[in-house]
């Protein structure tokens, strides 16, 4: 590898992380129209997590009034995460693929899914046998998926959507 090659690299990288700083801006900008517009408050955190833009909504008194913003089964933070990405691309012209938290609610469930993939992975090492794990979001397989390779198995979504599904398979 060259100089040359390394610095135009380095650029690169430097021009991603300064991109997805500006998706982040863009979205706490969104995001703090509509805290306002629904009278909730919240603190906004803005980080950069695996090649992707993090917004988090956080609140100092527990969150109550935030959980509205996640809904049941976090529907509410999946539609407020599309909106947020759509708010981003009409400013900036690129698809985003930023992630949206609030109240800890998807930090929290990426825990649980990590168990339940690592508890799946020593059943199917146990038993030898395929499994099939419940429907889940594209974020929960994801998740998902990751714990079962580091556990060391293999797995693959099946189904269509929104009946997808993960199967972990046997080694």
């Amino acid at each position: 590898m060259t100089e040359g090659t390394t610095t135009s690299a380095a650029a690169e990288a430097g021009d991603t992380l300064t991109s997805l700083e500006q998706e982040g801006e863009i979205a706490a900008d969104y995001l703090e129209g509509l805290l306002d517009i629904a009278d909730l408050d919240g603190d906004i955190d803005m980080d950069v997590e695996a090649d992707r833009a993090a917004v988090s909504i956080i609140s100092d008194s527990g969150g109550r009034d935030l959980q509205k913003l996640v809904g049941r089964d976090g529907e509410v933070l999946e539609a407020l995460q599309e909106l947020t990405r759509l708010a981003v691309h009409r400013e900036t012209g690129d698809r985003s693929r930023l992630m949206l938290d609030i109240a800890g609610y998807r930090a929290k469930k990426r825990q649980e899914l990590s168990e339940l993939g690592a508890k799946a992975a020593a059943e199917v090492k146990s038993s030898g046998e395929p499994m099939k794990l419940k429907p889940m979001t594209p974020f929960e397989r994801k998740v998902v998926h990751d714990a079962i390779k580091s556990a060391g198995l293999r797995s693959e979504s099946e189904g269509e959507e929104p009946q997808r599904f993960v199967v972990v398979l046997p080694a």
